[in-house]
């Protein structure tokens, strides 16, 4: 559904309403009373010069005390409510963010973050954002201006009434300056690649992650060029287009100008001709004058409205991207408190938004309850996809995912997600202090210290507490002035305690958790993982599920997955499939010969 004008302008004005009633009210009617007041300066001036030509000198000093507050009024009350507005429009800002946050997060799934078009419609908003710190003043300013022509209209026609053509004169830059915002916001969407990956190069050149690499290979200049080259092609492109739109806008002016001129003659004849005084000619003048400065501030205001149109109306296609594909759930049923048979996949398959090929295809597999199953394969096989299948982070384009029979899309996934422990390769660093690091795996314990340090020593990780300054009250990242730098094993083995925080899960999913580990480190995690396992196998049934390239500690699984092309190439033990010579087997004599 496409947003209008008026529509994007109420939903910035009911948010400013919920931030602050008395604020936003507060500057409206000062953006109004100064708008009105030029109208009223001319009307005054009127009235002042006739008075002064009729030798009437209380009539003429009152008007001139008149014009004289109506000009302080117009000139300072739009300064007062700027007072007023600024909160509100940096609480809009926040506003939009939350908005836009709570839509790329409205999907119980993450199927929406494979779509190329939101993330570029989220780079751009990323931009625009900015627009609503004027955004407020631009709905502010058009109903001040809409109340000020209003009364500028009944003053022309009590003047003369063919000078009510005078506002129509005013739609030619309004619908050229709409042309205009068109084309430039065609531009930007076209150009929102360019801009997105020029901003990754940025990010790139200027993070201490990438620092290392980019010196050792000698790749500043070379990413600098590919940043220079992205940003060149989207301003000459923008630069162009902004070109046009300013001769377009130009065009409607002009229009304008021209019709100005010839309200300006009309009571000009009629003054030359004695049917009008000087308090008339002198009036028309000012209405006129104020005219062109209103269409002008018209044409701004519409320009920002349409930009702020544009926010609301990609912050819309937003939703209605993350929300593609969810189809109605069925009433939701609780997970079961413990598994008898397993996790079972059935025919399924999976296409990502947009992608020509799926990436997982006539899948079956059943995960028997309380067994440990390592997954394996090459990159791109499909090991990731399972994961988030089973979690429930993907839904099946085909077929049924099963837990002890029942559909996992039956299932509550709120009630689901909280039965699973899970630690994920790129797992997040959360500058946060570090037993609130690991609580978050848990969130109802938060800053449960015993569980944290049990969750810690369930990682095998219990030994980094005393490495770090505070223990667990150290405040980590390098976001703040005494936040703690770790190594990325420090932060994986944060990740593994997080992974272990919830002591009765249904499913236990690790992938490639020992990436940043060194080989002692990864077998002694891999020791714990298996008594976890074991845990809460006993307790609750439950499927332990661990993707790994590493294959010393691949073997001592209870089953072994092997992935090819998104389908299951081989499944058994180690010893099965060592012994039938298969895929299985040739990588793990690939991998055992590069130790040897």
């Amino acid at each position: 559904m496409k947003r209008g004008l008026l529509s994007a302008a109420w939903s910035l004005w009911r948010a400013s309403l919920g931030q602050d009633r008395r604020k936003a009210s507060t500057a409206l009617v000062l953006v109004v009373a100064g708008a009105v007041a030029w109208p009223l300066v001319a009307i005054m001036l009127r009235v002042l010069f006739d008075a002064a030509n009729a030798g009437r000198p209380v009539a003429a000093s009152l008007a001139g005390i008149a014009v004289a507050v109506l000009l302080i009024s117009g000139l300072t009350l739009g300064h007062f409510a700027h007072i007023a507005y600024f909160e509100l429009s940096e609480l809009d800002v926040l506003h939009l963010h939350q908005d836009l946050m709570d839509a790329t997060n409205g999907s119980p799934t993450m199927a929406h973050y494979e779509r190329p078009e939101l993330a570029d419609k989220i780079a751009i908003l990323e931009e625009d954002v900015e627009q609503l710190r004027v955004g407020l003043q631009a709905v502010l300013t058009g109903v001040g201006l809409a109340v000020a022509m209003a009364l500028t209209t009944a003053v022309l026609a009590s003047l003369d009434v063919s000078l009510l053509l005078l506002p129509l004169v005013a739609v030619p830059p309004l619908l050229t300056g709409r042309w205009a915002e068109r084309m430039v916001n065609r531009s930007r969407e076209a150009s929102a690649e360019s801009t997105r990956r020029a901003l990754g190069l940025f990010r790139l050149a200027t993070r201490a992650a990438s620092g290392r690499e980019l010196r050792v290979f000698g790749l500043e200049q070379e990413v600098r060029r590919r940043h220079r080259d992205l940003w060149q092609d989207t301003t000459r492109r923008l630069w162009r287009t902004q070109a046009a739109a300013s001769l377009v806008r130009m065009l409607g002016q002009l229009a304008f100008a021209a019709g100005y001129i010839a309200a300006v003659l009309v009571i000009l004849r009629d003054a030359v001709a004695g049917r009008r005084g000087a308090g008339d000619v002198i009036l028309v003048v000012t209405i006129a004058a104020q005219v062109n400065q209103q269409v002008a501030a018209a044409v701004g205001v519409l320009q920002n409205l349409q930009r702020l149109r544009s926010v609301y109306q990609r912050l819309d296609e937003v939703h209605e991207l993350v929300g593609a594909g969810e189809e109605a759930r069925p009433a939701a049923s609780p997970p079961p408190t413990q598994l008898r048979d397993g996790i079972r996949l059935v025919d399924v398959a999976l296409r990502y938004p947009g992608a020509e090929q799926p990436v997982i295809t006539g899948l079956n597999l059943h995960l028997p309850a309380g067994a440990t199953v390592a997954v394996v394969g090459d990159n791109g096989a499909g090991k990731t996809t399972l994961v988030k299948l089973v979690c429930g982070l993907l839904r099946p384009t085909a077929g049924r995912i099963l837990v002890d029979g029942v559909d996992l899309g039956e299932l509550s996934l709120p009630g689901w997600r909280a039965r699973i422990a899970a630690g994920f390769q790129d797992f997040v660093r959360f500058e946060l202090p570090a037993g609130q690091t690991v609580g978050l795996g848990d969130l109802p314990r938060l800053d449960d210290e015993p569980a944290v340090r049990t969750a810690l020593d369930r990682a095998g990780a219990g030994d980094l507490v005393g490495e770090l300054e505070a223990g667990l009250d150290t405040q980590l990242g390098t976001s703040y002035a005494d936040g703690a730098e770790l190594s990325g094993g420090q932060w994986q083995k944060l990740a593994l305690g997080r992974a272990f925080m919830r002591d009765a899960p249904l499913l236990v999913v690790l992938d490639e958790p020992a990436a940043a580990l060194d080989a002692e480190a990864e077998h002694t995690m891999f020791e714990r993982y298996r008594l976890q396992a074991g845990r809460v196998a006993a307790d609750t049934g439950a499927v332990s599920v661990f993707v790994s390239h590493r294959f010393s500690t691949v073997q001592l699984a209870d089953l072994i997955v092997v992935l090819a092309d998104g389908r299951v190439a081989e499944i058994g033990t180690h010893a099965d499939l060592v012994g039938a010579g298969g895929l299985y087997a040739e990588m793990f004599e690939l991998q055992a010969g590069a130790y040897r």
